[in-house]
């Protein structure tokens, strides 16, 4: 009796073989569908948010930080310096500007003080030995007050259209080289004929001290205050010769 049982078994699963070769595709379908999609639920943040507790999600990806836009200071520049580049370029850009103002007031005063200079030689005659042309250093004197009037004026006017209309004449480097050799010539042809007249006027006033030689005094003296003031001028000039970049 107990051993026709497993005889008994064997022939029920052996009778009910081509039921369950048919239903085992079904079985394993069902346990396909109750296992949970775990790749469909990462690929999708915000499912994989809805179905955690309140409070538990993902960070949320941090925003770049944005470059600093040059025609636009105002805005936030980009970690890493870039603020104090741009504030570098307007600190270059107001000492430049200054330099220019500069540069146009001692021009100015150049401009003054050799035209008084021309003005006051040209206008010293007094008849037989009171007469300037008859003396060559106040010949050269006058001629010198003339150039240093004529370049200044040039100058004086370049700066001012520069400064108004924002247009340059002649390119940065060459204008700054220009500037300086045209600022040291002709403050060392001023100093000259100054120093030419000085020995030939202070003769005369131990003979005679009258109007002729105090014109040529103040004379003398105007073109020492040209001097002055374009060899500063010359001295600037240099400075932006030796910061001006030539790549």
């Amino acid at each position: 009796m107990l051993s026709s049982a497993p005889n008994k078994i064997f022939l029920l699963f052996a009778n009910s073989g081509p039921l369950l070769s048919c239903l085992l595709p079904f079985a394993i379908i069902w346990l396909r569908s109750s296992k949970p999609d775990t790749h469909r639920e990462m690929s999708n943040p915000e499912d994989y948010n809805s179905n955690r507790p309140a409070g538990d999600h993902l960070p949320e990806p941090e925003a770049p930080p944005h470059a600093a836009d040059p025609e636009n200071p105002s805005q936030p520049a980009a970690v890493g310096g870039g603020g104090g580049g741009m504030r570098e370029i307007i600190r270059r850009w107001k000492r430049e500007d200054l330099l220019k103002r500069g540069s146009l007031t001692l021009r100015v005063v150049g401009l003054v003080f050799s035209l008084l200079s021309a003005i006051i030689m040209a206008s010293n005659e007094h008849g037989d030995w009171k007469d300037f042309d008859r003396y060559q250093e106040y010949r050269y004197l006058l001629a010198i007050a003339i150039l240093s009037t004529l370049y200044t004026a040039g100058q004086a006017f370049r700066h001012v259209h520069e400064l108004s209309t924002a247009r340059v004449f002649i390119a940065p480097p060459n204008s700054a080289l220009i500037d300086f050799v045209g600022d040291q010539v002709v403050a060392y042809l001023l100093i000259s004929s100054a120093s030419s007249a000085i020995p030939l006027t202070n003769r005369m006033r131990e003979g005679a001290d009258n109007s002729f030689t105090d014109a040529s005094s103040a004379a003398i003296s105007m073109s020492f205050f040209a001097f002055f003031a374009l060899a500063i001028s010359a001295i600037v000039s240099g400075y932006k010769v030796s910061t001006q970049t030539y790549i």
